[in-house]
């Protein structure tokens, strides 16, 4: 039997991008879980060799306007106390640090756009350190604090929390290693239209970025994620 991967996503164009191959070629089958659908209250945490939580543009603490929002945090805390693989990117992330009991709140700024990250001493011993001085993709206004028994792997600039690992089963990503930044990032351009223009972004420049860092960031970014699978253990 192949591994099996649940893939909790938030909007449509928002999914495993270039990880989707690494799955394949790892022998995982993935199976995508819209969040807010009757899917997602029938999945079972526990069932997934791997779970995966994507990004979205709402936040942890909007659960008066997100209902389901409760029961994701509590079905990734399921899956924290059977102490079994979780990827979370950026609202990902931020879910698996508020499961873990850490508040997540708005930075006061929009951190979107292709920036390095500084990594810390645990972050160049990590997967992470393929990403050495390579841009990568930030699209948030949120940040979390650091889960206890957590260690920060990454800071960028304007966040000092980009990234985090509780023990080799937990990752936690604040910015976008996935994405992919082809023609298919058009749809982020598109789908994101209106932060885009609230925030000032300038989407010419945004393109452009994509197209001149999005080679080198798509190769390190499988080989980062390649790199986690590969230390998780196996299931019993």
């Amino acid at each position: 039997m192949p591994n099996t991967a649940l893939v909790l996503r938030h909007l449509h164009f928002e999914d495993l991008g270039c990880f989707a191959e690494v799955l394949e070629e790892t022998g995982y089958a993935v199976r995508y879980c819209d969040v807010g659908e009757p899917d997602f209250v029938r999945s079972d945490p526990l069932q997934p060799d791997l779970l995966v939580v994507l990004g979205g543009p709402i936040g942890v603490y909007e659960d008066h306007l997100y209902p389901f929002l409760a029961r994701e945090r509590e079905f990734i805390r399921t899956r924290l106390t059977a102490n079994l693989p979780i990827l979370g990117i950026c609202l990902g992330a931020q879910l698996i640090a508020s499961a873990l009991g850490e508040k997540v709140f708005p930075t006061g700024l929009k951190e979107i756009g292709f920036a390095r990250l500084s990594l810390t001493e645990m972050g160049m011993t990590s997967p992470l350190n393929h990403l050495t001085d390579i841009p990568v993709l930030h699209w948030h206004g949120d940040t979390y604090g650091l889960p206890i028994g957590a260690v920060n792997l990454a800071s960028s600039a304007q966040v000092e929390q980009q990234a985090f690992s509780l023990g080799p089963s937990v990752l936690g990503l604040q910015f976008h290693p996935e994405a992919s930044l082809d023609e298919r990032f058009e749809r982020w351009l598109v789908g994101h239209a209106h932060e885009l223009a609230a925030g000032g972004i300038d989407i010419s420049a945004l393109r452009r970025d994509a197209e001149e860092f999005g080679p080198r960031l798509r190769a390190a970014a499988m080989l980062m994620f390649r790199d986690w699978l590969a230390g998780l253990a196996p299931r019993p």
